[in-house]
């Protein structure tokens, strides 16, 4: 399985990848399906069965809206979100939806869209099936499963090969480094020679250039954009304040500076990626929506640090990232429903440690340390979402992460590479624990914070 840095780094909407996005593009490829096969007009009415996680937390996730959007034809990537709200709101009026947005069916939103909290055993802790109808006659069935990162497979599909071979294949770290050592060269290197053999260069360049500028509208929008956040927790948005706090605090004479600052600042960048990711704004998977705060606010303290060029830096970053991803998705899993928050926030700061440590300067060895001291300090996070609500304690998380993943790269930095313990060894050691890990702590609001926060 060859991954791309369009695998990790998609654009999309909050507050979730797999269970926002996910249902979305399921919804979106089963209405497509019949479109197709020419007999989307022939439905009558569509029922859709959420299991595992997605029953758990589906609500607090906004799967249900999600899953509408992706009725009516909208792409997570494209979709114009003032219209798509409004067309979410016309489906809670009218019980009334259009889909593909050709053809009008009856929906109710109780009883058509159901989340079974009691099945076992399944596929995947992110399951749902959607079936149609014509009157009472069943005309079509899916069942998908929601990976993680906003991927989706129907069941018994696996994550497709690409046919074209990449130049430099490698399945784990180990690989990886010993092509970066045999041919000289850098992670970001290895990565961008393999992305030539899925589009041209000027393709990949655009992604990423683009993918940053989204990174930064979202830090844009989430300093500038008070009040609350959705839902019945009433949580106010602080990045607004901190943002105003930063911009107007100023060194006086005689007053101690604080050696600190800089870290002001990243949490603040993680913070309003997050409160706009749990807002239902655009975000970008990196690898997941839920973590999708580290990565800009780590790039962002890499490019205060430099003077190199800043888009040449943002690749090198970027692509960096992407292959260490891409070693947690092919040995492990980026999903928190599978493996708790350690897949997602702790992925992420592994992720940035290794890329920082890489435009800092640091040889591929380092850079496989930074991500391995990263992960090796989240081992076991879980992932409790206080009312199933992908803000406490999941958006100051990131802001921890970040911080974290910085840390990790100055530890790497001050060796040479060496250690004990690699970063295969550590990917393996958090599939382990996520697997070890019981369920209630792993995305269904029934464990850790979850249940202990409310207190009277």
């Amino acid at each position: 399985m060859d991954v791309s840095v369009f695998d990790i780094f998609k654009v999309g909407i909050g507050p979730s990848s797999s269970h926002t996005m996910g249902p979305m593009q399921a919804a979106s490829r089963f209405v497509g399906f019949h479109n197709d096969q020419k007999i989307l007009e022939q439905i009558t009415s569509i029922k859709i069965e959420l299991f595992g996680s997605l029953a758990q937390t589906g609500k607090g996730h906004s799967t249900d809206r999600a899953l509408c959007w992706g009725l009516l034809g909208h792409k997570a990537a494209s979709i114009p979100l003032k219209k798509a709200e409004s067309q979410w709101q016309s489906v809670i009026d009218k019980s009334l939806i259009k889909l593909n947005g050709k053809h009008e069916i009856k929906i109710d939103l109780n009883k058509d869209i159901i989340f079974n909290k009691s099945l076992k055993n399944l596929p995947h802790p992110n399951t749902l099936t959607l079936k149609s109808f014509h009157g009472p006659k069943e005309l079509h069935s899916e069942t998908y499963i929601s990976i993680g990162g906003g991927h989706i497979l129907k069941e018994g599909e696996k994550l497709k090969t690409r046919e074209k071979k990449v130049t430099y294949p490698f399945k784990n770290g180990k690989e990886l480094l010993e092509i970066c050592l045999s041919k000289k060269m850098s992670i970001a290197e290895v990565v961008w020679e393999n992305e030539k053999c899925f589009r041209a260069e000027a393709e990949t360049k655009k992604h990423l250039n683009d993918v940053w500028k989204i990174m930064q509208k979202c830090i844009d929008r989430g300093c500038h954009s008070s009040g609350f956040l959705p839902g019945p927790l009433y949580v106010p948005k602080r990045a607004p304040q901190i943002y105003q706090r930063l911009i107007q605090g100023r060194t006086k004479m005689n007053e101690p500076i604080d050696p600190l600052k800089l870290l002001d600042w990243v949490n603040l960048y993680a913070l309003s990626v997050n409160e706009e990711n749990a807002s239902g704004g655009q975000v970008v998977t990196a690898p997941t929506n839920g973590a999708a705060g580290i990565i800009p606010a780590v790039l962002h303290y890499g490019l205060a640090t430099q003077t190199k060029k800043r888009k040449k830096i943002v690749r090198e970053f970027l692509m960096t990232a992407s292959a260490i991803a891409s070693l947690y998705q092919k040995n492990a899993s980026i999903s928190g429903a599978e493996v708790g928050c350690q897949g997602e926030v702790g992925v992420a700061c592994s992720m940035a440690a290794g890329a920082l440590t890489a435009i800092l300067g640091g040889c591929p060895e380092q850079v496989e340390n930074a991500a391995e001291i990263a992960m090796e300090h989240n081992l076991g996070l879980t992932c409790d979402p206080v009312g199933g609500l992908v803000q406490i304690p999941c958006i100051e998380r990131n802001a921890m992460g970040a911080v974290k993943a910085i840390n990790a790269s100055r530890l790497a930095l001050q060796g040479d590479g060496k250690h004990h313990i690699s970063l295969d060894k550590v990917i393996a050691t958090m599939k382990q624990t996520g697997l070890d890990m019981q369920e209630s702590y792993k995305e269904t609001s029934r464990g850790g914070l979850a249940v202990n926060i409310i207190e009277c």
